[in-house]
């Protein structure tokens, strides 16, 4: 590797946690997930967030200076962060359907996998590119229950979203087709990454282990951001 040349692999081994960032402006209020959140300050409580300028929760919190953070909890199904990871809130309320609460702002923060919540006012922002990094200051909290907080690490491993310059990557010597075996093509979401293997099935969607692509129902969809089943591709 040549001087000052940059290898993204060695930004895997950061830390980091899965979180729904939520806020308001007026009547209108949005969540997306994120995993850009860190604590900054003890006394008092500051946290530190980082939002895409293109979504629309980014522009709530521009305009309203409020955000609340849901902490996920490691069991939290994929459905619920697809949810808030994969579509847009500006066609679509996220939080219908959804066991939400509202903090004194008026803010919804998500309650059901979730560990705790976090209210708190931007003080300071600054442009990093792609993103606006607000400093905030924590103005109400919640704890709602005892667990483990969800790993993005973990939440990659779930998903299956595996490129091979992941370090989560499979080895090649695992997918080799053993004598007397059939293999069966694995599918991939071309909106989340979600990769459908026949050998786990879609348990959450009642498809049992075994369950060919092909022989899925017609009207199943992507257990992580709702996709149909004509938006996969064979994985190569």
């Amino acid at each position: 590797m040549q001087a000052n040349e940059i290898d993204t692999k060695a930004l895997y081994a950061l830390s980091y946690g899965m979180f729904i960032v939520s806020s308001i402006d007026g009547g209108a209020m949005n969540g997306q997930a994120a995993n850009a959140v860190i604590q900054v300050t003890s006394k008092p409580p500051g946290i530190a967030v980082a939002i895409n300028k293109e979504n629309y929760t980014h522009k709530l919190i521009e305009k309203s200076g409020l955000l609340a953070v849901s902490i996920l909890e490691e069991s939290a199904p994929l459905a619920l962060i697809g949810r808030f990871g994969f579509r847009s809130g500006r066609d679509f309320d996220k939080f219908a359907g959804i066991k939400y609460e509202k903090t004194g702002s008026g803010i919804p923060c998500v309650t059901e996998h979730v560990l705790s919540w976090l209210e708190g006012k931007a003080i300071n922002s600054m442009d990093t590119g792609t993103h606006t990094l607000f400093l905030v200051e924590v103005t109400e909290t919640r704890v709602l229950s005892g667990g483990k907080p969800l790993t993005y690490a973990a939440y990659r491993e779930r998903k299956g979203r595996t490129p091979g310059t992941s370090p989560l990557s499979i080895p090649e010597d695992d997918n080799e087709i053993k004598e007397g075996e059939t293999k069966m093509k694995k599918y991939v979401c071309q909106v989340c990454g979600y990769v459908y293997d026949p050998d786990e099935g879609d348990p959450d969607g009642d498809i049992p282990a075994g369950t060919a692509f092909e022989d899925l129902p017609d009207d199943w969809t992507c257990p992580v951001c709702g996709a149909s089943k004509d938006q996969f591709e064979p994985e190569e």
